[in-house]
């Protein structure tokens, strides 16, 4: 747990966000090119040096811990801790796909192949109370769709969603619902929360 592994020190800062999706996972947008991004500085008035402990790519959405302790950081993102996701796919998935996911299929990780470690699948309901989005997903209408709960111990590129493309089931929505044992359960899509530590 969290709490076990780190002792922060008490003038850093700490918060936890729901990120919408549409949102870079960052405060300074450096390509010249498509510079109308939407960044995490407009979600909220953070201290300077803050940063994100890790990322959601700019579809995804959920919980984003941000913090101006390096450290801190690192020690988050490098040490296993689990990760749940909320996962919509394309399409209903059947109980060999989800034991694919849990064995661990082999995705490509910047150009070069990459084993994922076992993992916990399961089916999930509808989750409630989850935002509307900013960019709508395509509806039933368009064929079925099914809900899992992921949880993984690593965080590798646009993880998930390669994942669930290789066994032929594509990400339609991706939400991060938890960090050890933070969560989203009392935030709002876009909703920044300061915290005393990365400690619940």
């Amino acid at each position: 747990m969290l709490h076990n592994s780190i002792s922060e020190p008490e003038n850093h800062k700490y918060f936890k966000i729901y990120k919408p999706d549409g949102y870079l996972s960052q405060f300074i947008y450096n390509q010249k090119k498509r510079q109308k991004k939407k960044l995490l500085g407009e979600l909220g008035d953070f201290p300077e040096a803050t940063m994100a402990v890790g990322r959601l790519d700019e579809p995804s959405e959920g919980l984003l811990l941000l913090t101006t302790d390096g450290k801190a950081s690192y020690r988050i993102t490098s040490t296993g801790l689990e990760k749940e996701y909320h996962v919509q796919v394309d399409g209903l998935i059947t109980d060999a796909a989800m034991r694919e996911l849990q064995n661990g299929v082999e995705i490509s990780i910047y150009g070069k192949p990459y084993q994922t470690k076992p993992c916990q699948v399961e089916r999930l309901s509808l989750p409630e109370n989850l935002p509307k989005r900013n960019k709508k997903i395509r509806d039933e209408r368009h064929g079925p769709t099914s809900w899992i709960r992921v949880i993984i111990t690593e965080g590798k590129y646009r993880q998930v969603r390669k994942m669930t493309a290789k066994i032929n089931f594509p990400t339609l929505r991706l939400v991060r619902y938890r960090i050890d044992d933070i969560t989203i359960v009392d935030l709002q899509k876009g909703e920044v929360k300061e915290i005393s530590s990365f400690r619940q």
